[in-house]
């Protein structure tokens, strides 16, 4: 049995030799093992499609996000999202014990950490929009307020809000997202392909989707056009063609992070169906969330 056409490796922890016990009796494998929990401990962690420091990168795992553990040998573990079942390497040293459930989600897109309630102090580390963190306490500096957190560092408390106060809006969230840097397979305020725009302005609107762009194709929300068939589009309405996507500001503005600009840009709908047809065609298919 060709097990490759089955599942799909993304979203589901199988090879030859080793896949996870829940899809016993679905696949062959020489062995089944059920995942042990963790959680990513570095800013974050690149997913990576073989154990190699050159594999491509499909996705990151940002701070804090629960993973479960198949392998963790020579250097590299084999993990899958707990939130989106999303599988791949990362380096084992990204990763360690499950601690406390976590208490903030970082809220802007990105920020710095302190050794100590206090801007003024070299910074410790830094965290995208998305991250996870366990805070223990507040304190105030020169009338700034910082997050104490587990680890002993500090954040600035207007930079993070209580997990599960979400925004309403998934577009404000892409919009505070303008200008990041084109990253393929990025999912943090520091880098982010298209997909991944989509993904992490949903996950802070509280809305947990697929990673990838066929996925999101085929999933998110109901068709509305496709083709030559373009729909009238309004604000959040999404436009796939063939391994890209975009978000609708308005109904006449596209929100991206895009090849062209290499960051995420804002550009009349009509101007990137124009750039990209040559190359690519018209959308596949318009989706409302």
């Amino acid at each position: 049995m060709n097990i490759e056409t089955k599942l799909d490796r993304h979203l589901h922890a199988f090879r030859q030799d080793l896949a996870d016990k829940r899809l016993e009796g679905r696949i062959e494998a020489e062995r089944f093992v059920e995942g042990t929990p963790a959680r990513v401990e570095r800013f974050f962690a690149d997913v990576k499609s073989a154990p190699r420091d050159d594999a491509g990168m499909d996705t990151q795992f940002l701070y804090g996000e629960t993973v479960n553990v198949f392998e963790n040998r020579d250097g590299w573990a084999w993990i899958q999202s707990a939130r989106d079942n999303y599988v791949g390497y990362v380096a084992s040293d990204a990763i360690g014990a499950p601690g406390a459930a976590p208490t903030h989600t970082v809220r802007a897109p990105r920020t710095f950490l302190y050794p100590g309630p206090d801007m003024k102090l070299a910074r410790s580390g830094y965290r995208s929009i998305g991250s996870l963190l366990n805070v223990t306490g507040f304190e105030e500096t020169r009338g700034m307020r910082f997050a104490t957190l587990e680890s002993g560092d500090a954040i600035f408390a207007g930079h993070i809000g209580p997990v599960g106060d979400d925004t309403e809006d998934y577009v404000d969230v892409a919009e505070q997202l303008l200008h990041t840097p084109y990253l393929w397979g990025g999912t943090s305020g520091f880098g982010l392909d298209c997909s991944g725009l989509i993904y992490l302005s949903f996950r802070l609107a509280g809305q947990t989707i697929l990673r990838d762009t066929y996925m999101q194709a085929e999933t998110v929300g109901t068709v509305i056009g496709g083709g030559a068939d373009q729909p009238t589009l309004r604000r959040g309405d999404l436009v796939f063609w063939k391994g890209h996507v975009a978000i609708m500001r308005d109904a006449d503005t596209a929100l991206h992070a895009n090849a062209n600009t290499m960051m995420v840009s804002s550009e009349p709908i009509e101007t990137a169906i124009g750039r990209i047809e040559p190359m690519y065609g018209l959308p596949t298919v318009y989706r409302r969330p």
